[in-house]
C-alpha cells in the first residue's frame, strides 16, 4: 500500500487515523469481517482493508452516496466536483470507484449501496470490526449504533470517528454514542485523536 498516495485521495480520514484503523481492522478481523457505516469515496474503506487482508477477510461499507447533511449545496462541506448535474444532487459513487480503482487492496472491499438502518435489519454476518462513520446527526448516529451493536461478536470492536468532547470543535452525535456505548458495557480499548475503539464484552 502506497500510503502517501492513499493520504491525498479525496475524503475525511488523516493519515495518523487511517494508520491506527488499519492496526484494529488487522486486530479485529481475526475474529470475522468489518463493516463500516459511511464509506463517501472509500479512503477509509481501504485503509480498514489493508489491515482486513492479511487475515483475508473483507470490508463491507455502506452507504446511500448522496451525501451527508454537511455536503449537500450551501452547506459547510459541499463540495461541486461530487455534484452530478444529471442527477441534480451530490452523488459519490463515481469518486469512490476511481479511489477504489488506485489500489489492489480494493478486492477486499464490498460497496453496498444503500440506507445502513434497511441492511441491518437483514444482515447474519457477525463482525470483528463496525465503524460508524456515516451521517453525524444525533437521529442517524444513534440509529447506526442501536441497529448494529448487535452484529458484534463478542470481543470485536466498536469505531466511531469525528469524538469531539468541545461542541465548539465538532458535532456531539458521535461523542453521544460513543458515551452510551459506555454505558452499555462497552470498553475503551484505544483512542487516537478524533477515532476511538472499543471491544464489546
Amino acid at each position: 500500500m502506497d500510503f502517501d498516495k492513499l493520504d491525498k485521495l479525496k475524503g475525511f480520514m488523516p493519515k495518523h487515523e487511517g494508520a491506527a484503523l488499519l492496526k484494529w481492522a488487522q486486530e479485529f478481523s481475526l475474529l470475522g469481517p468489518a463493516l463500516e457505516i459511511g464509506t463517501f469515496g472509500g479512503k477509509s474503506s481501504l485503509y480498514l482493508a489493508c489491515g482486513t487482508s492479511k487475515n483475508n477477510q473483507l470490508v463491507f461499507t455502506i452507504d446511500h452516496h448522496q451525501g451527508s447533511e454537511e455536503h449537500q449545496a450551501d452547506e459547510e462541506y459541499f463540495d461541486p466536483t461530487i455534484f452530478d448535474k444529471k442527477l441534480n444532487r451530490v452523488n459519490t459513487i463515481p469518486l469512490m470507484q476511481s479511489n477504489l480503482n488506485k489500489f489492489k487492496e480494493s478486492k477486499w472491499i464490498i460497496p453496498i449501496i444503500a440506507d445502513s438502518n434497511k441492511i441491518a435489519s437483514v444482515w447474519t454476518i457477525p463482525l470483528g470490526l463496525l465503524f460508524i462513520d456515516g451521517s453525524h446527526t444525533e437521529v442517524s448516529a444513534k440509529s447506526d449504533y442501536d441497529n448494529w451493536k448487535s452484529k458484534i461478536l463478542k470481543d470485536g470492536a466498536l469505531v466511531i470517528h469525528d469524538i469531539y468532547e468541545n461542541p465548539n470543535e465538532g458535532g456531539q452525535a458521535p461523542h453521544l454514542i460513543y458515551k452510551q456505548a459506555l454505558l452499555e458495557g462497552f470498553s475503551l480499548h484505544e483512542k487516537i485523536d478524533t477515532t476511538v475503539c472499543l471491544i464489546k464484552n
